[in-house]
């Protein structure tokens, strides 16, 4: 009978953040794979934790992986950590998961801490709906192409960064989505946790001489859908009403409902877009 994987949540910050269960979990596991062993012998030492580890981390996932699904297949049990927070956030344990997943191998979780969740709930901006980046990613033309996808993301913004890393991404941020206001936590439960309710551009004011220190997220304030229809108006507007309903026309709309969109497009009535037809004939 194949084994199961377990998620294990660590703290991020403050070991006293961890669960009875995770601990009792770790405790019990055949083998723990943990994404730096040396980083997570800390956690284990400070838990009375001897069970043996064994190294799980993006530079190896998928070799690695392989050999603890064969040990999971022979009936191991396994418990899968990260660094610090929830395994397969931001993690190759997403990797893990897959592969546990097309072997019909069970994969539970025990939950705990998460540094998106925590900065999103302490942030002050919405927490209804958001839209998790993590880390953007390293390749420019992917980079830029997300960065323009959030151009128009109406959903509150989180992204984690490092300190080195902070203020050129800042100053992407600012150039691609404009001033936002922007709520920068570092050092989350540890004893420097710091939280900054302010903007791109004064956060880039406030490092000019300042050096950047500990794991960042980004808490960014979404577009509002006003304003991305005053800019599709502004837009449109710079478009004749006759190559606006012809543009509809070209994509299959009848007449009628060509004109109909153009007049939502332009926040007018149908009979205003019908006149401005007319007078172009």
């Amino acid at each position: 009978m194949a084994g199961t994987l377990y998620l294990v949540a660590t703290p991020i910050g403050n070991l006293e953040d961890i669960s009875f269960r995770a601990i009792r979990v770790l405790k019990e596991a055949d083998l723990i794979a943990a994404e730096d062993t040396r980083n997570s012998l800390k956690l284990l030492n400070h838990f009375d934790i001897h069970t043996p580890m064994t190294s799980y981390h993006e530079f190896n996932k998928f070799d690695k992986g392989k050999v603890l699904v064969e040990k999971l297949l022979d009936g191991m049990n396994i418990a899968l950590i990260t660094d610090a927070g929830t395994p397969g956030i931001s993690d190759p344990g997403e990797e893990m998961v897959k592969m546990c997943r097309e072997s019909n191998i069970t994969v539970t979780a025990v939950p705990g801490p998460a540094a998106a969740v925590m900065a999103l709930t302490i942030s002050g901006l919405p927490t209804r709906r958001f839209a998790f980046e993590a880390f953007l990613p390293a390749d420019k033309k992917e980079q830029r192409q997300i960065l323009e996808e959030l151009k128009t993301e109406t959903r509150t913004i989180v992204i984690y960064e490092a300190p080195h890393r902070l203020v050129k991404t800042l100053s992407l941020l600012l150039e691609t989505l404009g001033d936002r206001r922007c709520v920068l936590l570092r050092e989350l439960t540890k004893k420097h946790e710091t939280v900054m309710d302010s903007s791109f551009s004064a956060l880039l004011d406030c490092y000019k001489d300042e050096k950047p220190l500990g794991e960042c997220v980004l808490v960014i304030e979404g577009r509002s859908r006003e304003s991305i229809q005053e800019e599709d108006i502004r837009s449109w507007e710079e478009t004749s009403v006759k190559e606006h309903v012809a543009y509809y026309e070209a994509r299959g709309c009848s007449n009628k409902d060509a004109m109909k969109l153009a007049a939502r497009d332009r926040g007018v009535s149908k009979r205003e877009i019908y006149a401005e037809l007319l007078k172009s004939l």
